[in-house]
């Protein structure tokens, strides 16, 4: 009896250490959590030991809390891989549980993965999974942090849905008396507010409720800053409610406008949130171009141009909007010279910004796929797991059976043994299916990259030298002022053409010669008009040429632009002669055009445009295009030729595959 006592006392006292032990790590992960915005190196290092303590607790709940916190935090980071390895983990192990605060975390895990990776579908079947089993739980907080999301994954969309997840994350959030739960619900109720005030600018009612709500978010915001870790949604509450300011310029109050983006800027600044400060900016300049005020609009952006070059880092997203909103300055004051160079630097950050942007896409996707396969054998795994123990209650089923009577054992083992290879068969046709989906999402993916190079090919295609259309509309406006009225109307007809043609063409795969050669006629000839005709143009074709072959466009336009610009326009003793040439090879199903010009030469060319800032990018353009037709025979020659009599010249030739 004394033993079976001391026995009790043990396991009661082992029960409720246990039940501490996972209490503290749960506080553990939540207190690491609450660093992420501040110090993450902080955060990751209590997260990981929550992690470790969790494990050797063999806590699944906790285990689960803890690499869905991780998740969060490296999403936060933008660390990609890392994001998904401790979502797909946190909704692995949940899946393992019949634990519901373990599966709402690991769908809240999962679906904001989903989320990350634009499958806005996914992300919201999970949230709303997550949000069901929390509203279960009583976790206040956790429902207003998911029903805002719920409520920005259904915009644009049910307005009505919008507004019941909006206002039920407010609802929570305020049981929770969690600050950052309620600044996240306010923020959700006050874009539900901001859509319906959008919708109806006329309605000054609808705005003025709209604005005084989100007056009192940004003084929420303001007064509960320290207990509200993520700093953004601080600056986020200023920004929207001077975004609001403007939607009714005739009732903006022009002061509490301006106060609401110093707030946005100095928070923006305090913390290096970087979409605070773009918009903030944005709408600072909106609003002084909207008031006429140039001069200020142009301060302004410079101001942010040298405070994001004064940072550690680059951010060329911001710089190619800013260098945006210059040219728009620049072209109200009719300041073309300045409208030059900020394009020409909008064009720098943008480019840089596209191929960061494709970087992303390209990893993104990757992952996403490697994400599916994934939940695909978590799936997989879950089934066999019913199934071992459907076989597990089989074995038991039987045993008691035989044990009763041996007949009706008999008899229940053959049903039943028929019953389960069924639902055998029918999960092994379930693991073929999902080895097939599997390998469509391969060939979905080799789609996509395919797809991919096909818009690479088609933003080759639709390059067309601004130097040559500002000239043109330069000769334009010239003929017009020297009163040729007739020679302008023809040169703009010509010129109309062109453009028509090159953007018909860019959308094609493939034109025929005929197509091709009507094309470069229109630009040799606009060419000749603006330099005066200080140049001939010759086309010849061979015996085995068929004007109806296939080619891909706009391959040849680039090089005759290379031979007309820097080889026949320094021109100054004699007259200028382009020659194109085309012979079909049969055998190797190409055509090859031989583009000759008697002008300066390549050397003499190079010389020139040392002190130019402007490169020619069309041998590089057309080698990339021609890159693109794998398994064609396509290759790009130039030579310089250099005769004996005073003469100079340079040949390009192009073997163009066949389509």
């Amino acid at each position: 009896m004394h033993l079976f006592l001391r026995i009790l006392f043990l396991s009661v006292l082992f029960s409720s250490f246990t039940k501490a032990q996972v209490s503290r790590i749960e506080t553990m992960a939540e207190l690491g959590h609450s660093y992420r915005f501040t110090d993450t190196i902080k955060s990751k290092k209590i997260l990981t030991d929550a992690l470790t303590l969790a494990k050797e607790s063999r806590s699944k709940k906790d285990e689960v809390i803890c690499l869905t916190l991780l998740a969060f935090t490296y999403r936060r980071l933008h660390q990609v891989k890392k994001f998904s390895y401790y979502a797909e983990q946190a909704y692995k192990i949940a899946l393992q549980t019949h634990d519901n605060r373990a599966r709402a975390y690991g769908y809240w895990a999962i679906s904001d993965f989903r989320s990350y990776i634009n499958d806005k579908a996914g992300a919201l079947n999970y949230r709303l999974k997550a949000y069901t089993l929390f509203e279960k739980l009583k976790a206040y907080s956790q429902c207003g942090k998911i029903a805002s999301d719920i409520s920005y994954l259904f915009s644009p969309g049910s307005d009505l849905k919008i507004k019941k997840y909006a206002y039920e994350a407010l609802r929570y959030a305020e049981k929770s008396s969690d600050a950052e739960s309620i600044l996240t619900a306010r923020l959700a109720v006050g874009s539900y507010l901001t859509q319906v005030t959008d919708k109806n600018r006329n309605n000054s009612k609808l705005w003025k409720n709209a604005v005084g709500f989100l007056q009192k978010t940004a003084e929420f915001a303001t007064r509960e800053h320290l207990r509200i870790p993520s700093k953004s949604n601080i600056g986020i509450a200023h920004i929207n409610l001077a975004a609001l300011y403007m939607q009714q310029p005739k009732l903006m109050d022009e002061k509490s406008f301006l106060t609401e983006l110093d707030s946005a800027v100095a928070i923006s600044k305090q913390y290096g949130i970087k979409n605070v400060y773009r918009n903030s900016i944005g709408l600072r300049a909106q609003y002084f171009m909207l008031s006429g005020e140039y001069d200020k609009t142009e301060s302004l952006l410079f101001d942010g141009i040298v405070y994001q070059q004064s940072l550690p880092y680059t951010d060329h997203e911001i710089l190619a909007s800013f260098y945006s909103t210059l040219k728009d300055v620049a072209a109200a004051k009719k300041d073309y010279s300045s409208y030059y160079n900020y394009d020409r630097m909008f064009s720098k950050y943008n480019s840089m910004n596209y191929d960061e942007d494709l970087q992303k896409n390209l990893q993104t996707a990757e992952i996403k796929f490697e994400s599916e396969k994934n939940i695909l054998r978590i799936r997989q795994l879950e089934n066999e797991r019913k199934l071992q123990e459907k076989n597990k209650y089989l074995m038991y089923a039987i045993s008691v059976i035989l044990f009763l009577i041996s007949v009706s054992v008999y008899i229940s083992f053959y049903y039943r043994k028929r019953y389960y290879q069924n639902q055998a068969e029918h999960l092994k046709q379930e693991q073929v299916n999902n080895e097939l989906k599997l390998s469509l999402l391969e060939k979905d993916s080799m789609e996509n990259l395919l797809a991919k190079l096909s818009m690479e090919r088609r933003f080759l295609q639709s390059q067309m030298d601004p130097h040559f259309i500002f000239n043109a509309l330069g000769n334009i406006q010239s003929m017009i002022l020297q009163g040729d009225k007739a020679k302008a109307v023809m040169y703009l007809n010509k010129f109309s053409k062109l453009t028509r043609q090159i953007l018909d063409h860019s959308r094609k795969e493939s034109i025929t010669l005929e197509d091709e050669t009507e094309n470069l006629r229109n630009y040799i000839e606009l060419q000749q008009l603006r330099l005066n005709n200080s140049f001939d143009y010759e086309f010849s074709f061979g015996e085995q040429i068929c004007m109806q072959d296939k080619i891909p466009p706009l391959l040849i336009q680039p090089l005759v632009e290379n031979a007309i610009e820097h080889g026949l326009k320094p021109l100054t003793d004699r007259k200028g002669k382009l020659i194109m040439n085309f012979e079909k090879k049969p055998l190797e199903n190409t055509i090859v055009c031989t583009i000759q010009d008697n002008g300066i030469g390549i050397e003499a060319s190079k010389k020139n445009q040392k002190n130019r800032t402007h490169q020619p990018l069309a041998t590089t353009i057309t080698d990339e295009r021609l890159a693109l037709y794998s398994g064609k025979e396509s290759m790009l020659i130039i030579s310089d030729l250099k005769k004996e009599s005073s003469e100079n010249g340079c040949s390009v030739i192009i073997h163009i595959p066949l389509l």
